[in-house]
């Protein structure tokens, strides 16, 4: 973080400076009491479980720069005088206000990035081709809400050149606040799914949603959406001030992937159309949703100018984003497909036609709960289930959770040998079906909504090699 004054601060937050020096140096900001580094600035948030303000006098011993305190909470005898302390109404407000401030000081182009599946993917590899060109600032991890994001912000350097930020919700108004905050100058839609479906009440919902991220778009402005998807299909052009850019596979769009090849595990190849311009590519990430995300990094790249040769060099570099179709050997010779980030049908579906490819002496899906999907939940799981049966072959199946009961049921009723599903009520009961089942020459998918924790199956998988 480019340093700035206390004085700064307390003009940008129209907070109120009670103690310390008001031309003292701040040269990052922090949440975490646990992480505050000499010279930064605390700002202790209040949530459900938890108050910040808890920890100022920890934070204070550690050495902070600064505290960024709610007035109602303030108590001055845990602050020495010469420590910088500034009082606002909100820290949150104030953390939010900081970080616009703070982005106010770099004029460089911003890259929204959301969508209902596949948003990570899409700006870790939007990420990957403009680095071939550009100093990239992007959020890590799960750093895409209130409040990850405004910390991100937080990191911008003077060398940084491009940012992607990648923008989660799960109701109306919450990418509205994020794209208030950077003002996207592009903006990637990859789909229109049923995460979050719970909260939104349905797709139609889910798009107005995600349409926010263009809330703050200026005549020129561009937005990249798949064309294949059915509500993404139905914007049209003269609807619109800013510049629409189509993808996909099935239309005619400004970005076309004809002639796939499914290399299973091992990826994909595909020609790109752009007019009667022709490139070839290849990818190492497996799945058919991965040449979606490969076309908007290809449109990104070719709207922020990156020659098509270092395009096609960093899509074929890129290795895939953590816990998100991650295939590894155990030394025990089992293949571990790790999806545990987050799951919705449309993605479970896509994992398993992956797993389904992979090269393997008997194919194993084990299925957890997919979380916030309201009146959906039941047929949403059960679809799952009779994708497994319909379209793939998968030898075993292990659910886990309450829900992922309907995807054994669906399997069940459309033909699936009832003799190798295995229902689990949380991972422990699937660890310990999985220790009499694995052997050699197994494949297993692991995959399930992030508040399953699915990881500590694929840890087990990994220890017990």
């Amino acid at each position: 973080m480019a340093a700035l004054t206390v004085k700064e601060i307390v003009q940008a937050t129209k907070g109120e400076l009670i103690k310390g020096d008001q031309e003292a140096l701040i040269h990052g900001v922090t949440i975490d009491s646990r992480k505050v580094k000499s010279g930064e600035l605390f700002i202790p948030l209040v949530g459900e479980r938890f108050d910040g303000h808890s920890f100022i006098g920890e934070v204070l011993l550690h050495g902070a720069g600064g505290i960024l305190c709610d007035r109602s909470k303030y108590e001055a005898e845990t602050i020495d005088e010469e420590q910088c302390v500034i009082l606002v109404d909100d820290t949150l407000k104030a953390m939010h206000i900081l970080a616009k401030y703070y982005m106010s000081k770099f004029d460089i182009p911003v890259i929204g990035v959301t969508g209902s599946t596949g948003k990570t993917s899409t700006k870790d590899m939007i990420y990957a081709v403009l680095s071939k060109k550009y100093n990239v600032l992007r959020n890590q991890g799960n750093f895409n809400n209130h409040i990850g994001l405004p910390l991100t912000m937080f990191q911008m350097e003077k060398d940084h050149e491009v940012a992607v930020f990648e923008m989660g919700m799960s109701g109306f108004g919450e990418i509205d606040l994020l794209a208030e905050l950077v003002r996207p100058k592009i903006a990637v839609i990859s789909n229109i799914g049923l995460s979050h479906i719970e909260h939104l009440g349905s797709q139609e919902n889910i798009m107005k949603a995600k349409m926010e991220i263009t809330n703050y778009f200026q005549k020129g402005s561009r937005l990249i959406v798949n064309g294949d998807d059915a509500y993404l299909a139905k914007l049209q052009q003269k609807e619109f001030e800013f510049n629409i850019i189509y993808i996909g596979v099935y239309g005619r769009y400004n970005y076309i992937a004809e002639n796939i090849q499914d290399l299973g595990e091992y990826g994909s190849q595909f020609d790109l159309w752009i007019g009667s311009r022709n490139y070839s590519f290849k990818l190492k990430v497996p799945g058919k949703h991965n040449i979606y995300n490969a076309l908007m990094a290809i449109a990104i790249g070719v709207e922020m100018d990156v020659e098509m040769s270092f395009i096609q060099e960093a899509l074929e570099e890129f290795g895939g984003s953590k816990m998100r179709l991650n295939i590894m050997m155990t030394k025990e010779g089992i293949k571990i497909i790790n999806d545990a980030y987050n799951a919705s049908p449309d993605s479970m579906v896509s994992a398993i036609s992956v797993l389904d490819k992979m090269i393997a002496n008997r194919k194993i899906a084990c299925l957890g709960d997919m979380l916030e999907m309201g009146e959906y939940t039941e047929r949403g799981h059960y679809q799952v289930g009779a994708e497994i049966m319909n379209r793939q072959k998968i030898d075993m199946l292990v659910t886990v959770g309450s829900s992922a009961q309907h995807i054994a049921k669906g399997a069940k009723e459309h033909g699936f040998n009832e003799e190798q599903i295995f229902l689990c009520q949380d991972n422990h009961e699937a660890i310990e079906i999985l220790k009499g089942i694995l052997k050699h020459g197994d494949a297993v998918l692991i995959k399930g909504s992030r508040g399953m924790k699915m990881e500590e199956i694929v840890e087990y998988i990994q220890e017990r090699s």
